[in-house]
């Protein structure tokens, strides 16, 4: 199975065993907006909410310029790369994840920005959907999706 998965989604499948070591609850490629896809979106115990970006080059990192999007649906941010990416180019301001496909840890954890009461609530439904939705999915390939929750629209 690993022979078809891309350099980008073995390194969110290490992303996703380091953040679940951690008490959280992944779900990859969460559309939180039209125009705006997540590698990773992981829900803690407490209700925190971390979204992480893949990086698997220099190339990669260099051509996103929608990052900063994201940062309206977390609370903290972190970029998750392998043991040869040049983390001096990321920004200092965000976490870092050094991560395989088989794991990672977090080797600079990412400031804390609190969500607004409001977006967390949106959020999160639309996380839960989105997890629920795949999950009934696999068991009923033909269902059809459903919108989000209102300002916040989540495509599985």
């Amino acid at each position: 199975m690993s022979q078809d998965l891309t350099p980008g989604q073995l390194l969110a499948r290490g992303t996703c065993r380091c953040l679940v070591d951690h008490g959280f609850a992944c779900v990859t490629e969460l559309v939180p907006k039209p125009g705006l896809r997540v590698d990773v979106m992981a829900l803690g115990r407490k209700g925190e909410i971390w979204v992480v970006e893949c990086k698997s080059g220099r190339a990669d990192f260099t051509s996103d310029h929608k990052w900063r999007g994201y940062l309206d649906y977390a609370d903290r941010f972190f970029w998750a790369v392998d043991a040869d990416f040049p983390a001096e180019i990321l920004p200092a301001d965000t976490g870092l994840i050094r991560a395989d496909r088989f794991g990672g840890e977090i080797a600079r954890m990412a400031p804390e920005v609190r969500l607004a009461p409001a977006r967390r609530k949106a959020v999160t439904q639309g996380f839960a959907r989105t997890a629920a939705l795949r999950l009934q999915g696999r068991t009923d390939p033909g269902l059809p999706l459903a919108p989000g929750p209102a300002g916040v629209t989540f495509y599985p």
